[in-house]
């Protein structure tokens, strides 16, 4: 990356930045740890992390972390190593990401509620022999489906260090209570976050034996908590190096094969920075941020938690798809800032306007998919703040399209602008090099210090994914207007081709759920002969709403060219959706749709 080229992207986009942003941000020359380090130093007694009520302030934070890591460094881990890690959102998560990173070893993230074979085969392909794992996450790994034959019968635990950890130990003591009650609801939720026994293949140590018991005296097999009952890091212990590798993220593989994206100490550093920089609003020591995506997901990592904790500000974790808590916990400790995808902050919406809970001087911003008008429509009935879209992929630190901070000088449908530090261009998917003018829909492709140099272990893909002079091709369709506002229009391996027409399912989605009854839309192709696509869609439908699906295609002939106004609308049960809420792609939908439809005998 040359760095006039960037500075040029930045000065066409400055007048529509915050006053006082620089163009370019020096690269960092620490390693991440140092930013914990930084935060707990100012504010200590501060509470860094909420879990389900319980409250782990930035020096327990801190102290807890430099004991992972002398735990992992006596588990054999050294600089480069990679450490997996199989676990929801909550704080042994975050203390084995910091322990990790303060070694200088990998952290590579794992999908905790993935299928077995998908983490085995990641496991295998970075290498990583010590593995922090929730109980549940070492019963996946040991999933019977996934060991029937094949190179995959093999032990994936056999030569491995894998540690356990408990979820209910991080839970307030009167949850904690409440699990062993011989009820109904407590034996579901012991169900839902402890094995019924540890394999011998996970690896037990007792550091101090008095911490291998229970709250209430009771024998119990030594886990995380456990294993961190004894003396931290040595104070002197070697730093990793600022270009060293921190981060290991895997790409959703939704609509092709999952690839490993590696991220500096430097480029997770660089991201920080520019969200410091971009989103001055949000002061550093103040504030309570929602952390209600997944850590393994590119966007929680970086901007949740590492440039959340980077703000020292408070974070609450929640469990994927626990709406209740997020607006039960909204009445008492109002976020400032969220960060989620569309399908999340529907819910939200939903739940906020039946609890009559409101959602006042909050940021929201959203990415992954589009953001229809009925969703800002919804939201703005719970909030003052209007929500903003924008774009990133795991490739470029989960960054890309920023929108302002002020909502207000937002064009409707837009992803914002580049953040600064980032080359970017609109380029014809059939010639990446020949760069489109303002209103082209082509390709995004991104260049800077925020965007990896490659994939781990894989140059086919990395030859494939860039330019000769070094952009990276998103594969994402987008168009910027005059103003320098980009839009985004759909995945190029989404394109369906119909009557030799291109049609992005992304734009048809959007249209149907603004049809009264339609919750969520799903478009799909049905293939005839070979070359020949018929365009079929399904949706879902609202709590106790009837959807007029001839009323829905009637709008869809009304608004679109006739090579995307599908052949069919089919209501459904459920949709086929990514943890992340966005569609899948790499089903058969007119089986789903066949499989799902609702009334079907």
């Amino acid at each position: 990356m040359s760095a006039p080229d960037v500075e040029d992207c930045a000065l066409f986009h400055r007048p529509r930045y915050q006053a006082g942003i620089p163009a370019v941000i020096e690269a960092p020359d620490a390693g991440l740890g140092e930013l914990l380090e930084t935060a707990a130093h100012f504010y200590p007694d501060r509470v860094a992390i909420d879990f389900l009520g319980a409250t782990t302030t930035y020096r327990e934070l801190l102290e807890a972390s430099e004991r992972a890591a002398r735990l992992l460094h006596d588990a054999g881990v050294r600089r480069g190593d990679r450490v997996a890690l199989i676990m929801p959102n909550c704080p042994q998560h975050v203390v084995a990401v910091y322990g990790a990173l303060r070694l200088g070893a990998i952290v590579a993230e794992h999908n905790p509620l993935a299928p077995s074979r998908e983490v085995r085969a990641q496991l295998d392909h970075h290498g990583a022999r010590v593995v922090v794992a929730w109980e549940k996450g070492v019963d996946m790994l040991l999933d019977p489906a996934a060991t029937a034959g094949g190179p995959e019968a093999a032990d994936p635990l056999s030569g491995r260090t894998v540690f356990s950890v408990d979820l209910s130990a991080a839970m307030p003591a009167r949850l904690r209570a409440a699990l062993r009650l011989p009820v109904a609801r407590a034996r579901e939720m012991r169900a839902s976050m402890r094995a019924d026994r540890l394999p011998a293949g996970v690896r037990a140590v007792v550091i101090d034996p008095a911490a291998s018991t229970t709250d209430d005296g009771a024998d119990a097999s030594p886990d995380w908590a456990g294993l961190l009952a004894h003396e931290p890091l040595a104070a002197g212990a070697a730093r990793p190096a600022a270009d060293g590798t921190a981060l290991l993220l895997y790409t959703s593989g939704t609509t092709g094969r999952s690839k490993g994206v590696p991220f500096t100490h430097a480029m997770v550093g660089h991201a920080i920075d520019h969200n410091l920089n971009f989103f001055r609003n949000q002061a550093r020591g103040d504030g309570v941020h929602y952390l209600t995506l997944p850590l393994n997901h590119v966007y929680s990592l970086v901007d949740h938690l590492l440039s959340g904790l980077a703000r020292a500000v408070e974070l609450v974790a929640f469990d994927r798809g626990d709406i209740g808590a997020v607006v039960r916990t909204a009445a008492a400790r109002p976020p400032r800032k969220l960060a989620t995808v569309p399908p999340i902050l529907a819910a939200i919406a939903a739940a906020a306007a039946r609890a009559g809970v409101r959602f006042d001087d909050l940021y929201v911003v959203t990415g992954g998919m589009p953001m229809s008008e009925q969703l800002v429509r919804d939201w703005l009935a719970v909030s003052d703040q209007r929500p903003v879209n924008g774009w990133g992929m795991t490739e470029s630190c989960g960054y890309g399209l920023m929108p302002l901070p002020d909502p207000e000088l937002i064009p409707p449908g837009s992803c914002g602008v580049p953040l600064p530090g980032l080359d970017v261009r609109v380029c014809d998917p059939a010639d990446p090099t020949r760069e489109l003018g303002p209103g082209a829909r082509g390709e995004l492709q991104l260049r800077g210090r925020l965007v990896t140099a490659g994939y781990w272990n894989d140059p086919r893909a990395t030859a494939e994914a860039f330019t000769p002079d070094g952009h990276l091709r998103t594969g994402d369709l987008v168009s910027m207007d005059e103003e320098g506002f980009f839009h985004f229009h759909g995945r190029l391996k989404e394109i369906i081709s119909v009557q030799g027409e291109n049609v992005a399912p992304a734009e048809v989605e959007q249209l149907l759920e603004t049809v009264p009854g339609i919750d969520r839309a799903f478009v799909h192709a049905r293939g005839t002969t070979p070359g020949a696509n018929l365009l079929m869609a399904a949706c879902t439908a609202e709590p106790g709403a009837r959807v007029d699906t001839a009323a829905a295609l009637a709008l869809c002939a009304e608004r679109l060219a006739p090579y995307k106004v599908p052949m069919r609308l089919t209501v459904v049960d459920e949709l086929p959706l990514t943890p992340a809420g966005k569609p899948r792609r790499d089903i058969d939908g007119h089986a789903w749709t066949r499989a799902h439809r609702v009334g079907r005998r």
